[in-house]
């Protein structure tokens, strides 16, 4: 989910393991994977083991992924919802109401998108940002299929966006600020867009181009956005701020 010289989202590495039980053997197979053992005991170890260190492997791929954004190759990287920063988190702090409009900085493959786009209803209006034009046309493929005419993508530069001061409701951006080149200037352009009273949700999680919440107040400081609710541990968080 990124943009503004940005990309998307990091890695969702949260799927679950399922390793099957694999019957014990006979044969010459019993002494590789251990005889006498129970329900091919230690075949299941192996599978484990096999299963950690293609995780870590894919963890490491994602902690030293350097691009940004992410390109649209990369597209199966933003499937995933990341621990902590779940749909159901985010709608907490973004309170998206019908009718209201709404702004999405990088929004990716549409992670977020779809779900906001039903909360804020026909008469509202979600407007989505990235970098890439293959991101949005995604994303509106999506909504297209599921007649959700009040998505309006931008192809825009998060650092100077193409809309009006006080323009929206709401805004949010999750693991997306810190591959933007220039973040501070990110949160200031928010702070310009959002109504008095608006609401900005940012979420990060802990990568490469991770943003802590320390240096996020910074920003939001500096933007005249004032720190109102904070929602999972510091490596994983959602921040929601108030425009003043």
């Amino acid at each position: 989910m990124q943009t503004g010289q940005a990309g998307a989202p990091a890695a969702r590495l949260c799927g679950k393991e399922h390793v099957r039980t694999i019957p014990a053997l006979s044969g010459p197979m019993t002494n590789m994977l251990g005889a006498g053992q129970p329900g091919g005991t230690a075949m299941k170890r192996a599978l484990a083991g096999a299963a950690a260190l293609a995780a870590a492997g894919a963890a490491a791929a994602w902690w030293w992924y350097e691009a940004a954004p992410y390109p649209y190759s990369h597209r199966w990287m933003l499937n995933r919802q990341v621990p902590f920063l779940t749909n159901r988190r985010i709608d907490a702090l973004l309170a998206a109401r019908p009718g209201e409009r709404i702004l999405e900085i990088g929004c990716g493959t549409g992670l977020q998108t779809l779900n906001v786009a039903a909360q804020v209803g026909e008469q509202g209006r979600l407007d989505i940002v990235d970098v890439q034009q293959q991101m949005l046309d995604h994303v509106m493929e999506q909504a297209k299929e599921r007649e959700m005419t009040q998505v309006v993508p931008s192809l825009a530069d998060a650092t100077a966006l193409p809309f009006e001061d006080n323009s929206f409701d709401a805004a949010y951006i999750i693991t997306a600020l810190g591959e933007i080149p220039d973040s501070a200037a990110t949160v200031r352009e928010l702070g310009r867009v959002l109504k008095p009273g608006g609401r900005l949700v940012v979420g990060e999680c802990f990568e490469r181009h991770f943003v802590s919440y320390v240096t996020l107040l910074h920003y939001a400081n500096d933007a005249g956005l004032a720190p109102t609710v904070t929602l999972g541990p510091p490596a994983a968080y959602l921040a929601q701020f108030r425009a003043r």
